[in-house]
Formats: structure tokens, sequence, C-alpha cells
């Protein structure tokens, strides 16, 4: 495209107005119809892969201890990861395509991916000091056009995370203000602008360099950002767009004044241009709750619009949004068609742990999609209003550990991943989860700092760095070697990408089976009840079998889900009477134990095998469900392919 190579041959533009002519009616790679049909996985570029995979060996599960260098510390592998680069970059993801999409993934959400404060160690991306530029980091505004082309050609799509309400810490407060410099107390007023800050983050009367303040110029009107201090991220009403939480700074970063003219519509531009250089899909936005209502509206609204003149005429849009399930559902009803989903992150997201662990009734889940209970609406506002998570990089509900701490099998984590695959709503897995990551030891949490309290034990690598990067602007070419990277379950020099772990294979097994029938996508959803040695028929406690239909049409499938991590379980699964007539039978289309054992399968319900639908007197539909292992699932078919 004539707009992309043009601007691959200059310098990233100092000017979003003056320097950019964004195209418009062009050929883009098309939006999927319904995002139903997409498994996203969302990966921290900089923990993720460095593509030299092929010069480590893979972690041996069997001796993980090996895999620590003599004279090992715990706290210099915690000090690794909380505030060091350790040197994932875009062409490693783009190198690891093949391996997402054997386990299923159809679409990739990338971290932030534009170019931090220089002097920090903002490896995560969120602290941006370039609206127009890709971190020197992770590499090059061409690596991430290569990487959303090379993702196409195999019809996998790129979803960007982006923010729109703050920026990175590119400039401090005045000598005066109260508390510091770069974190004084909130106000309801406005501090004068101090200074800003040069390219070793030192104070600077004027912004000449591009590694000085922050550009483009549109947004070093310092009448543009908020201006008061840091307080508390929560307070104020949610529907008032003066609150305290959509004013205050995040921390060291800088909060946008959004009312102010043209700030928007100059964020909004930088982002029309990432869309027309990379060609990405979807934009996942950072901490919508602390923008109002009509600013997001806005934002997502001019996006949206700009998109659809490219062709991509169902841009992805999805909102972070703390503070719960409730406000997540606020922001979706009072933006409407403008935001296409909100994360589930809230109460959901610790609901589905402790269900899939067997730790809680599985109503306490399934009731959110209950018409007349959900907070979220019926059916979940038809299941595309809501991307499903397990784990992410902050887990802000609940303790700030991977579900696979503590747990009682390689694979446990399976039953959660299966509950969002199969149920209503977009899957989303965060990397490493196909995996099992569970971080250390327990015996060795007594050394580890701030265990299951800070956001570093979600954010380990996969590809097992020897060594982070050093401190600050000398960490772009340089390694730390006083330092351990910050390897998964407290490794060095190993990486994790096992395509036989036997997590993997299984929730591969269970995509597949998704992609293949579109009820499991598309279908309404019913909780189902069974009986246990002859009992009535119900919904049973926690650590019992799970059962659940999805029916499009004429078609049903079963989906049912083992919750106990150590003892298998069976029972009798009531189905639909209407669509499973007497001398009917339903095809086995997905089995987690058989996915790992392959050929040597011997147990019960294989793939492919039918299961008679009985009568009960009164006149049930059922199947006779046996011997489903611990933390495995089936699911099954009214109507095979």
């Amino acid at each position: 495209m004539a707009f992309r190579d043009d601007q691959l041959k200059k310098s990233r533009p100092d000017s979003i107005r003056q320097d950019v002519r964004l195209p418009r009616r062009q050929s883009y790679f098309p939006s999927p119809m319904d995002w139903r049909d997409e498994v996203l996985y969302f990966l921290l570029v900089d923990r993720f892969s460095d593509g030299r995979e092929n010069k480590r060996k893979l972690l041996n599960r069997g001796s993980i201890k090996t895999s620590r260098p003599e004279n090992w510390r715990w706290d210099a592998w915690a000090e690794s990861g909380a505030d060091r680069w350790q040197g994932g970059n875009l062409r490693g993801v783009r190198s690891k395509l093949s391996y997402l999409q054997d386990l299923g993934i159809t679409t990739l959400w990338l971290s932030p991916v534009f170019k931090q404060r220089g002097h920090e160690n903002s490896y995560h991306g969120y602290g941006i000091q370039d609206f127009l530029d890709v971190d020197p980091h992770f590499g090059t505004r061409k690596d991430l056009v290569d990487l959303v082309k090379d993702a196409h050609k195999r019809g996998m799509r790129i979803i960007l995370d982006v923010i729109f309400n703050h920026s990175g810490p590119n400039w401090i407060y005045p000598e005066d203000a109260p508390d510091g410099r770069y974190m004084p107390r909130y106000t309801k007023d406005r501090y004068r602008f101090g200074n800003w800050l040069g390219v070793d983050g030192q104070p600077i009367d004027t912004i000449q360099g591009s590694e000085d303040g922050v550009w483009p110029v549109e947004l070093q009107n310092t009448e543009e950002y908020t201006r008061a201090g840091s307080g508390d991220l929560g307070a104020g009403d949610l529907d008032d767009p003066n609150a305290e939480h959509k004013r205050t700074d995040f921390y060291s970063l800088r909060d946008f004044s959004l009312s102010a003219d043209d700030t928007l519509a100059n964020l909004a531009l930088c982002y029309k241009y990432w869309i027309a250089l990379t060609d990405c899909d979807g934009f996942r936005m950072d901490t919508l709750k602390h923008v109002s209502f009509d600013e997001a509206r806005r934002f997502c609204g001019t996006i949206k619009e700009f998109a659809a003149n490219l062709g991509k005429y169902n841009f992805y849009m999805v909102g972070e949004v703390a503070g719960g399930d409730f406000a997540q559902d606020r922001y979706l009803d009072v933006l409407e068609r403008n935001l296409d989903a909100a994360l589930d992150i809230g109460e959901k997201r610790v609901t589905l742990t402790a269900v899939a662990r067997g730790l809680a009734h599985p109503t306490e889940y399934f009731e959110g999609f209950d018409p007349g209970l959900a907070t979220m609406g019926s059916h979940r506002n038809l299941a595309n209003k809501h991307v499903s998570i397990l784990n992410d990089h902050d887990h802000v509900f609940g303790e700030k550990l991977r579900f696979s701490v503590g747990a009682v099998s390689d694979h446990q984590v399976v039953v959660g991943v299966a509950i969002q695959l199969l149920t209503l709503g977009v899957p989303c897995i965060y990397y490493g989860t196909e995996q099992a990551f569970s971080g250390p030891e327990p015996e060795a949490y007594q050394w580890i700092p701030y265990w299951g309290a800070s956001d570093r034990y979600l954010r380990e690598t996969m590809f097992g760095a020897d060594h982070p990067r050093q401190s600050g602007r000398a960490g772009i070419k340089n390694i730390d070697e006083n330092l351990p990277g910050f390897g998964a379950f407290g490794t060095v020099g190993v990486h994790c990408f096992d395509p036989q772990h036997p997590a993997y294979v299984r929730i591969s097994a269970l995509a597949a089976a998704r992609r293949d029938y579109h009820v499991l996508r598309h279908g309404r959803q019913y909780l189902r009840p069974v009986s246990i040695f002859g009992g009535a028929f119900e919904v049973r406690g926690p650590g019992e079998l799970i059962a659940w239909s999805r029916i499009l049409d004429d078609e049903e499938a079963i989906c049912i889900v083992n919750a106990h991590g150590l003892q298998a379980r069976g029972a009798n699964i009531l189905v639909d009477s209407a669509l499973n007539p007497p001398g009917s039978e339903m095809m086995v289309i997905a089995n987690t134990a058989q996915a790992e054992r392959r050929g040597d399968y011997t147990g019960t319900h294989p793939v492919g095998s039918l299961v008679p639908v009985l009568r009960s007197p009164d006149g049930i539909a059922y199947m006779e469900i046996r011997d489903v292992g611990a933390s495995e699932a089936l699911v099954l078919v009214n109507h095979p392919l």
C-alpha cells in the first residue's frame, strides 16, 4: 500500500497533522464478521520471545532446579522481573506464529509497543514518550508491519494495546509542589507546569530532540494535561466526568486533559496512523474507566469510522474497565455500538478461577449468563460484549497469582480454559497459561518479596533470557550480567515453548472443536442438571461434573468438565428431549485426556464414539457419562460433521 511504503521510507513524523496525510477508501485486511469466532491470546512483548529459542534448551519440567546457576538468589530473580526489560521483541512474536496457530489462537493482542521514556524501565509499555514510533527495545515500525502482514497471511489478526488517557512521565511538577515534583498529592485545582524531561530524565526548559518531552508536537501543549497530581484512582462517582479517578495521574504517569481543545482529536489521529500503517484489526483500550463516557464515545466512534473507511467494518474496540462487573456493564450500556466489548477482569474472573478449581458452586459463574440474574445482561449481550479472562498481566481483582499456582496437576488450568472456550463470550488466553506457568516452588516463597501482591509474578518470560537488559537507555543494546533473567518457574536460559505440554495439547483440542462447530461459538447456553448414583437431576456443588448445553437451531453440544483436581467423576447428564428423540446418539468430538495420550488412550468416551440418549420413566432425556478424569473435559454433539 502506498501509504505504508511512503511512511516506512521516512523517519517517524514529528507532527501528526503537518507530516501525515492519512489514507481513505483503500483495501485493507477485512474484519471478521463476528468476533465470537475468534480466540484471543494476550502477550507482553518484552516477556514472550526474542526469536532465539533455537539457541536455548527446552525447560525440563522434571528437573527445574538444574536450570538455575550456582549461588542462586531469589531476590535477584525478583528484582530482574520487577523493573527490567528482558529482551522480547516483535520479531520474536513473529517467529512464534506457528506455535500460536497450532494452539488454536486466531488473534494476538500485543501489549503496547509504542516508544517509552528512555531513562525509565517501562517494559510493560504503558508509559509512552512517542506516540508515533515503536520502542527500540521491541524493534521498528517495519517489524510491527511485518508481524501484522505475516499474521494476516495465516488468517490471524492483531490487536494493539492503546492508551489515550495518559502519557509517560515526560514532565515534572514545579519545585514547590507538595510531596515532590514527580508525584505531588492530588488537588482539585491545577498545579503550575514544572519542566519537560530530557533524554536522561533531567529537567529541561524546551523540547528540542526526539528523546525530549513527548511527541508528536501536538501533545506538547502543557494545557493538555490535567496537572492535578496523584490521588485515589477509585475516588468519585463513575458517572461524574470530573471525578478524582478521571483527573488523577497514574502514579508517575501523566493524565491528559481530554476536555482541552483538540487533545482527544490529536490522540485519535495518532492511533489512526497506526491502523493505516500496520493494518491492525482492533484496539484494546487501557484504563477506559478513567475517561468520561463522552470522551470514550468520541474516541471509539472516530476510530471505528476511520477503520470502516479503510474497509475494516468490524474493527474491534475492547475496553479495560477497572472497578468490577458493574463498571464494565455501565460503559457498555452508555457507549453502545462505539464499544464492542469489555474485558472480564472484575469479579467474574475471580469466580471463574474458583469454579474451575472446584472451590465454588458452578452457578456462581453461570448465573452471570442468566437473563434474570445477570449483571451483564441477557445472554451476556449475545456473548459478543465480553472477553473472558482467566489470567492476565495485573489481576486488578484477587491475588496477583496465575491460576496454576497451587494447582494439583500440570493440566488443572485446562478446566478454566475449557469454560472460557466453550461458554458465551470471546475467550482470551494469557501467555504462559498453555504451559501452566505457576511460579517457583512453595518453599521459595519466603525469599520472594511481595509474593502474591506484585504484578511481576504474572509476567515471567517464555523465552528464558540469561540476563535482563541494563537499566535505562543503556539497556537498549546491553545486558546486565549482575542479574539473572526472569525465567518461568525461577529459571534462567531455558525456554517454555513446548507443544507437547499436557495443558497445550488439551487446549489445542478444545480450540479445534470450537473452530469446527458453530454451535460452540454462537449457540444459546444452558447449565445442565446432573444425576449421581440415580439421584435427582440437579446442578451439583464444587468439585463435581459441570455440564452445559450450547444450542443453535436443532443442534445441541454438551460441554462437560470435571472440576475435581484429583478424582474421576461420572454422572447422568440431562439433554434437550426435543432435539434428541428416542433412539438418538451424541458423538464425542473432544476428549482432553485422549488429546495427551493420542493412540495410547484406553479410557472412556474416545473421540468418535457414540453415547446413546436414554429416557427416564418420567421422560427426562439424558446421557450416561462415566469416568471423566480429574481436570478433564468432554464435548459431544448431536449433529457431528
